[in-house]
C-alpha cells in the first residue's frame, strides 16, 4: 500500500498557494474555515485595551517590549476556529497540568479574527500565538517574531511552506485541511436501489449535470426515503455565511485563475460567477429549507440536519467531523465528492485542499514568553500527548515531519482527502485565500442574502463580487 504523508499532501495540493507564497507580502480559513459558532471563549488574563490599529506597533516600552526574563513566560493562544474552541481550552489545561505553564486561550467569533486581533494584539497582555492568511500577513508581519531559527520551522517538511520575505519566516503552516460536498452513503445507496434512479452508485456523480439530475430526483423523492432534502440547509446567518462567500466562490476564482494561468489578481473578469450561481441555486432549490428562511440558519443547523441522517449532501470539510460523529450516520457512510460547477474536464477535479492555518508568533511579547510559546508549539508536534491531540481531536492533517506516516487523522473525512491527493485527480487549490479581507466577504455574503431572499438580484452579488474586489485591492482598508 502507498504510504503518503502530510509533506505528500501538502506539495501534491497547494500548487496555487505555493504561488502566493513567493510574493507574500482573510479570514480564512475559513474565515476558514469560516467556521460555525458565533460565541467567544473569553480568557482571564486581559489587562488594559487600547484602540491602536494594527498598522502601527506597540509604541509603550512599558508593555510589551521587555525581552529580558526567559523564565516565568506564559501562552496566550487566540484561536480561529469556533468549532474546535472546547478542544483548545482542554488542551490549555492539559499542558498547564504537565508543565506548570500558565497557556489560555481566546477564540473569536465567526467572521471576526481580524477585528479581534486588532483589539487584541494592543492589550498589554496581547496573544502570543496568534494566525494569519497569505493575504492577511502584510498587516501583522511587524508582529511576527522571525521563525527561521525555531525547532518549529526546522521540523517544518517542506519549508517553502512558510510564509516568507527574503530570509525571514514569519508564520508556520500547522495543518492541511480540505473541503467539498460530503454525502450520507447509505441515502444514496437506498437511493440507487429505487426504481428510476438516475444513478446505480455515487461514484457515477462526476460533474454538475449529473450531480443536479441526482439532487433533483432525491429531493423529489425524499418521502419515500425517509429525509427531509437532498442538501442540507444553505444557511446564510450572518457570520456563519462562510460556505457560500469564501469557500464556494473559491471555485469560480480557481478556474478564473487557471486558465489566466496566475495565482493572484488585482481585478476578477467573473468568468465562472454563473457557474457558481447553478451550484448555489442547486443547493437552495433542493433543501430543508426555503430560501427566504435562512438568514436565521447556521452552518450548525446544517450540520445536525446531515448527522442525523435526514440529508443527503452538505457542503462543509473534514473539521466538520466533529459534528457528524456520535450522531445516526455510521462512520463507513461519511463520504466526500468535489463540489462541481458545470467546468469542462471538471470529471478530473478533486477535492479543494490546501491551508490558511499559519502559526505566528508575536514579536512583541517578551523573550520569556515567546520561548514559552514556542516550546508549547514543540509540544504539540513533538509529544504524545500533543501530537494525540493534533491528530486524535483538532483533526489536523499535519505538515511537519515529527509525524509519521501512519500518524494521520481517524476522522475519515481526513482520510479521503488523503485518498484524493494521492489518486489522479486534481486538487482545488484555496484561491479563497487572495480575497480582499473580511469587510469583503461580509459584503458579498449580505449581497448573496439579498438574492437568496428575493430583495437583491444576481447583479449585485456581481458587483459585491467584482467592483469591490478591484476598489479593495487596489486601496485595501484596514480590518
Amino acid at each position: 500500500m502507498k504510504k503518503l504523508n502530510a509533506l505528500t499532501v501538502l506539495g501534491m495540493t497547494t500548487v496555487l498557494t505555493m504561488g502566493l507564497l513567493g510574493g507574500c507580502g482573510s479570514d480564512s480559513g475559513k474565515d476558514t474555515p469560516q467556521t460555525a459558532e458565533t460565541s467567544v471563549e473569553t480568557k482571564s488574563s486581559d489587562k488594559g485595551d487600547s484602540d491602536k490599529a494594527a498598522e502601527g506597533k506597540t509604541t509603550d516600552a512599558g508593555e510589551n517590549t521587555g525581552k529580558k526574563d526567559t523564565e516565568g513566560g506564559k501562552v496566550y493562544y487566540l484561536n480561529f476556529k469556533p468549532e474546535v474552541a472546547d478542544i483548545w481550552e482542554e488542551i490549555m489545561s492539559t499542558y498547564t497540568d504537565e508543565t506548570g505553564v500558565q497557556a489560555t486561550v481566546m477564540t473569536a467569533a465567526a467572521g471576526t479574527y481580524e477585528q479581534t486581533l486588532k483589539s487584541e494584539i494592543a492589550k498589554t497582555d496581547a496573544p502570543t500565538l496568534f494566525q494569519v492568511s497569505p493575504v492577511g500577513l502584510d498587516t501583522w508581519k511587524d508582529y511576527c517574531m522571525d521563525l527561521k531559527d525555531t525547532e518549529l520551522y526546522q521540523h517544518l517538511s517542506n519549508k517553502n511552506q512558510a510564509l516568507s520575505s527574503e530570509d525571514t519566516i514569519y508564520a508556520v503552516p500547522y495543518a492541511v485541511e480540505g473541503y467539498g460536498i460530503i454525502y450520507n452513503n447509505k441515502i444514496l445507496s437506498d437511493y440507487c436501489a429505487m426504481d428510476g434512479a438516475k444513478i446505480k452508485s455515487a461514484e457515477e456523480i462526476n460533474s454538475f449535470a449529473k450531480l443536479k439530475e441526482v439532487a433533483e430526483d432525491i429531493q423529489a423523492k425524499k418521502d419515500d426515503l425517509g429525509i427531509q432534502g437532498a442538501f442540507a440547509a444553505t444557511g446564510m446567518s450572518p457570520g456563519d455565511d462562510w460556505r457560500w462567500h469564501t469557500h464556494l466562490m473559491n471555485m469560480p476564482i480557481y478556474y478564473e485563475y487557471k486558465d489566466k494561468g496566475i495565482t493572484d489578481a488585482e481585478t476578477l473578469d467573473g468568468t465562472y460567477l454563473e457557474n457558481y450561481k447553478q451550484i448555489f441555486d442547486l443547493y437552495l432549490n433542493n433543501s430543508t429549507v426555503e430560501p427566504e428562511m435562512l438568514s436565521s440558519i447556521g452552518t450548525g443547523d446544517s450540520m445536525s440536519e446531515f448527522a442525523l441522517g435526514e440529508v443527503a449532501f452538505v457542503q462543509n470539510g473534514d473539521w466538520a467531523w466533529n459534528d457528524i460523529k456520535d450522531n445516526e450516520v455510521a462512520e463507513e457512510d461519511v463520504k466526500f465528492l468535489p463540489i462541481y460547477i458545470g467546468v469542462e474536464g471538471e470529471e478530473n477535479q478533486g477535492l479543494c485542499v490546501g491551508t490558511e492555518a499559519f502559526w505566528c508568533v508575536n514579536s512583541e511579547a517578551s523573550e520569556a514568553d515567546q520561548k514559552a510559546t514556542l516550546d508549547f508549539v514543540n509540544w504539540l508536534i513533538t509529544s504524545d500527548t500533543g501530537k494525540d491531540y493534533m491528530i486524535n481531536k483538532l483533526n489536523f492533517t499535519s505538515p511537519f515531519d515529527t509525524f509519521q506516516a501512519d500518524e494521520a487523522p481517524g476522522n475519515p473525512l481526513s482520510r479521503q482527502i488523503l485518498e484524493y491527493a494521492a489518486s489522479d485527480k486534481e486538487s482545488v487549490s484555496w484561491a479563497f485565500s487572495t480575497m480582499p479581507g473580511d469587510a469583503y466577504k461580509k459584503n458579498l455574503g449580505a449581497a448573496l442574502l439579498e438574492y437568496t431572499q428575493g430583495t437583491g438580484d444576481w447583479d449585485g452579488v456581481k458587483k459585491a463580487l467584482i467592483d469591490e474586489w478591484a476598489k479593495e485591492k487596489s486601496n485595501p482598508t484596514a480590518e
